[in-house]
Order: structure tokens, then sequence, then C-alpha cells
């Protein structure tokens, strides 16, 4: 009374569970798998934050723009950067080193 399956079911049985396997291991690992979508959600979540950074900054170079353009020019800003870039000084000023 000892019954064993035969080696079609056996065979069958053992190619489901690799090709399951393989499936499973493929939707994890695969090119376009779990562990790939998590890896471009992180770069996409890191290029967004670059891009924000950037789009200030151009804003801010564009205000900069602006209040040095001939249209509108703050006296300010004008004098700052002289100070900064050519090192100028006012007659009144005492320079402590």
């Amino acid at each position: 009374m000892n019954r064993t399956l035969p080696i079609g079911a056996l065979v069958y049985v053992l190619l489901a569970l690799l090709l399951s396997l393989y499936f499973a291991f493929a939707a994890v690992q695969g090119p376009s798998g779990i562990l790939r979508r998590v890896q471009l959600e992180a770069e996409t979540a890191q290029l967004v934050a670059e891009r924000d950074a950037l789009a200030a900054e151009v804003a801010r170079m564009k205000s900069l723009t602006r209040r040095l353009s001939d249209e509108y020019l703050d006296l300010e800003l004008l004098d700052e950067r002289a100070r900064d870039v050519l090192g100028l000084v006012r007659g009144d000023e005492l320079i402590v080193r």
C-alpha cells in the first residue's frame, strides 16, 4: 500500500516550483522589479530636489540681474557689488585690518 508519485507528476511539480521561483526573483530583482522601482523613486526625488534648488538659484540670479539693470537700478546692491568685486571704500570709512 505504499503509493508514490509517478515520475511525470514529480517533474511537473518541480518545473512549476522552478518557474514560480524564477518569476518571483524576476519580480523583485529584474529590470522592472520592485527594487529597481524603489531605486528610481529615490533618484527621482533627488533630481526633483536638485531641480528645485536650481530653480531657486535661477530666480535669485534673475532678481540680481533685474536689480542691476538700467530700468531698475538698486543703488545699495550696486554699492555692495562694487565693494565686494572692486574693493572700493567710501571716503568717510575707516579700514581695520
